[in-house]
């Protein structure tokens, strides 16, 4: 568990710890790998979010994913992305988030992946946290702590009286 005052200070606005839906490059479950190709691309993200039509969190896509399929026995074959959509190479087991601030459950996720979905009850896709966001809020909490409490050399004292 995680100790209130270091929980208190990461999570300190934790609304902008989220980086919302409507700012996140994502690809719709129905285009093809050639389409994703082009975002992942052109965003320089490795990875993203696919979504359905009702914005809900399907899976996500990597270029890694994608350029599997377009790899012959002696050539790149691009023209293979045109048949595949993005339902034939996305991962679907993956881990999201419905609260937010959970943030012992966030930094689990955040070890193994660059960003953790966030998703509401019904599973609409709301926004991601991302490591770089959390791992900003680690550096401020690591320069700052002694600022915002008072810290006393508790266990220095136990270890020279015992």
């Amino acid at each position: 568990m995680i100790d209130e005052p270091i929980k208190k200070m990461i999570m300190e606005d934790h609304d902008n710890l989220i980086i919302p839906a409507n700012l996140v490059a994502n690809v719709m479950v129905k285009n093809d790998c050639y389409h994703a190709f082009l975002v992942l691309t052109k965003v320089g993200y490795s990875k993203v979010p696919v979504l359905d039509n009702d914005q809900h969190l399907c899976g996500l896509v990597s270029l890694s994913m994608i350029t599997e399929h377009m790899l012959d026995t002696d050539h790149v074959a691009s023209e293979n992305l045109r048949q595949l959509t993005v339902a034939d190479v996305m991962q679907t087991d993956f881990r999201s988030i419905e609260d937010p601030t959970d943030l012992e459950e966030i930094m689990h996720l955040l070890i193994d992946d660059n960003f953790v979905p966030v998703v509401s009850d019904e599973k609409t896709f709301t926004g991601i946290i991302t490591r770089r966001e959390l791992l900003k809020r680690v550096n401020y909490l690591a320069h700052n702590f002694s600022e915002q409490y008072n810290v006393s050399p508790l266990l220095k004292s136990i270890e020279n009286n015992g």
